[in-house]
């Protein structure tokens, strides 16, 4: 009678056992079906795509063309959130904690996810593992550029000028911790002097600012320079790759005036949160692709110099991770002092 008891448990357990695997392994089919699904029928309404910038910075520009091409591929709206503020951070704050549906994705910008971190500030989100990455959109050198009243219209007589007037020349740029403010600080590094610099919220109100003589310099992105530029609003001095823009042929480089090593580009491209679906990844992914190999895209984006767009998601994981390297160096280097707040 004990062994038949004993057995008795021993096959209830075993019972048991079975029953709930089997429980888990249909739990975590439905789950699968569920994702599919979910993933299949993405998107089913529209999207939010959050910009770190005001409206009038090459951010928004970017953001803007590529929400008009995925909203008539896709059926649905993707409308632009613009967050400016803190160097993007605000904008990438909201981003990490939004639902990961897919329905809030988030314009990636170098300021947020490269040069933040790379300054050692505290973040309410941490950039290597509260994002999904998606795909790089594009690189674009900033722009050296000058009110028309101002008094040096070149890198060389602007360095002299400084040095005559240290800590009176004053540079805007799209906030502390930008890009626009790195260059600035590099700059200052290089040629061993000082000027004033002013932090603004994005790119838009440096240039209204720069155009009515506010402001003498900024160091801006190509997107939201070349309009005044073309218009003759503001002049060009020099672009901060190693190479030069297609888009600028007759601007020197940094490097090629002498500051050997300068170069502070600036980056877009497109993530959600973490978690994403990676079957919603593949479609966002393979969908801003073929976005970025229409000719009339190709040539709205070359006019603003930003080339290197595309590829998988890995890959763009893997230049944001060599792109925060590079720019911990150069703060390592140039020791710019940095209030976020």
């Amino acid at each position: 009678m004990m062994y038949r008891t004993l057995l008795g448990q021993k096959s209830g357990r075993f019972l048991n056992t079975v029953v709930n695997m089997l429980v888990l392994a249909a739990s975590s089919l439905m789950f699968s079906q569920g994702a599919f699904a979910q993933a299949k029928g993405w998107p089913d309404k529209p999207i939010k795509l959050i910009v770190g910038f005001p409206p009038g910075g090459g951010s928004d520009a970017i953001a803007r063309v590529i929400a008009i091409n995925l909203s008539q591929m896709w059926g649905q709206q993707v409308v632009i959130d613009n967050r400016g503020g803190a160097a993007g951070t605000i904008a990438d704050d909201l981003l990490a904690k939004a639902p990961a549906d897919g329905y809030t994705l988030g314009l990636a910008h170098v300021n947020a996810m490269s040069i933040i971190p790379a300054l050692g500030q505290k973040m309410p989100y941490n950039a290597s593992t509260d994002f999904t990455p998606i795909i790089l959109l594009g690189i674009t050198p900033n722009i050296l550029i000058a009110n028309v009243d101002a008094h040096a219209k070149n890198a060389k007589d602007l360095v002299a000028y400084m040095k005559q007037n240290p800590g009176k020349v004053s540079f805007g740029s799209a906030g502390n911790g930008s890009t626009q403010h790195l260059a600035y600080e590099l700059f200052m590094h290089m040629a061993d002097t000082q000027g004033m610099h002013i932090p603004y919220k994005g790119s838009g109100p440096v240039l209204v600012d720069l155009i009515a003589g506010h402001i003498t310099y900024a160091f801006e992105t190509m997107g939201a320079a070349t309009p005044h530029i073309q218009s003759g609003k503001v002049i060009p001095m020099a672009q901060t790759r190693t190479k030069r823009s297609p888009a600028y042929p007759n601007v020197p480089t940094m490097e090629q005036l002498g500051y050997v090593g300068f170069e502070a580009t600036v980056w877009y491209g497109l993530m959600g949160p973490a978690n994403l679906d990676p079957k919603i990844v593949a479609k966002i992914n393979t969908d801003v692709n073929t976005i970025l190999k229409k000719p009339e895209i190709q040539a709205k984006l070359a006019e603003v110099g930003a080339e290197d767009g595309g590829g998988t998601p890995a890959a763009f994981s893997q230049f944001i991770a060599k792109d925060r390297n590079r720019w911990a160096k150069l703060v390592k280097d140039a020791k710019p002092q940095i209030d976020l707040n």
